[in-house]
């Protein structure tokens, strides 16, 4: 859990007590993670009764997949950029930035399926003139796992492009999008007759109730003229007990027992710390524009359809 502690600032408004300050998680996030995978290849091998060298290889694809976004967001100075797997559901790679560009976030996001997408393509390709069985089985895990990962629905990374490039700042489209994927995941965990992939849209659906709450609360501090599109860290002191009230009036069963208008900190600061910063929107640079859009958007059907297609023309002909 992130901690917090207090810093003194100058200019700061009489009376006000300084904002908390998130002190970041200094723990091995890579020891963590080497454990959450060794213990998503054991559940594997035990729900599914799998053999090892499956297993080994979807946990490689996995990892390929997650160190595309990783890299990406290195090279584009994203900061304390973590990856953290998920036994049984996945993984995902977290990382800061003050501001974010379009451009690069579409690039972080396609940075993940698409080179898995293309190792899967070559694989199989090679398979057709040099037929080998293992090879084609991990040259379908690379193909099927990261194109299913390129579905246009959130939060996998097909909707996620979406949302980067036409939905993230259109609160009622955004709604809108996320209802018509978490329906659309929630059939998918019944035609998979997966209980395990129930939890996706049952996170999905607590995540847009607390969505939809964060929004009334950004209209309220528009109206207020507060600005909430800042970085945690340069949110003055002042706001951040005016946000804080807010969401205390808002969330008032979760927040039970701490009085808005009181200007001192409590037990749960930590959460109600996490909850500004969720209120708080990032900057986004807007540098791609209808041209751009269209060259990402036929970039992604192309390695979306495209490249599937061509594998399977390349076998049909193979075959005759």
């Amino acid at each position: 859990m992130e901690n917090f502690d207090t810093e003194e600032q100058q200019n700061r408004e009489p009376g006000i007590l300084p904002k908390p300050v998130l002190v970041q998680d200094k723990q091995n996030w890579v020891r963590k993670s080497l454990i959450s995978l060794a213990i998503y290849g054991f559940l594997f091998y035990v729900v599914f009764d799998l053999d090892f060298i499956y297993i080994a290889a979807v946990l490689l694809v996995l990892l390929i997949h997650e160190f595309g976004h990783f890299f990406a967001m290195k090279a584009f100075n994203y900061t304390n950029v973590k990856l953290f797997v998920l036994p049984l559901l996945g993984a995902y790679v977290t990382g800061k930035k003050s501001t974010i560009s379009q451009r690069q976030m579409s690039m972080v996001i396609l940075a993940g399926p698409v080179p898995g997408i293309i190792i899967g393509f070559i694989l199989l390709m090679y398979n057709l003139y040099f037929p080998n069985a293992r090879i084609e089985m991990l040259g379908n895990i690379f193909l099927v796992l990261n194109l299913f990962n390129l579905l246009p629905f959130i939060p996998l990374d097909g909707g996620r492009l979406l949302e980067a490039l036409f939905v993230n700042h259109n609160h009622i489209i955004r709604v809108v999008f996320t209802i018509i994927s978490i329906v659309s995941i929630l059939c998918l965990a019944i035609i998979l007759k997966s209980v395990f992939f129930l939890i996706i849209p049952a996170s999905m659906i607590f995540d847009l109730i607390m969505e939809i709450k964060n929004h009334k609360i950004r209209e309220y501090l528009k109206q207020e003229n507060i600005n909430y599109i800042c970085d945690y860290s340069e949110l003055p002191d002042t706001d951040y007990w005016i946000i804080r009230d807010c969401i205390i009036l808002s969330f008032n069963k979760r927040y039970a027992g701490i009085q808005a208008g009181v200007r001192q900190y409590s037990v749960a600061e930590a959460g109600l710390i996490q909850h500004v910063s969720s209120v708080l929107k990032t900057p986004v640079i807007k540098d791609l524009k209808w041209f751009g859009k269209t060259l990402t958007m036929v970039f992604y059907l192309f390695v979306f359809i495209g490249i599937p297609l061509i594998y399977l023309l390349a076998k049909h002909t193979s075959l005759i």
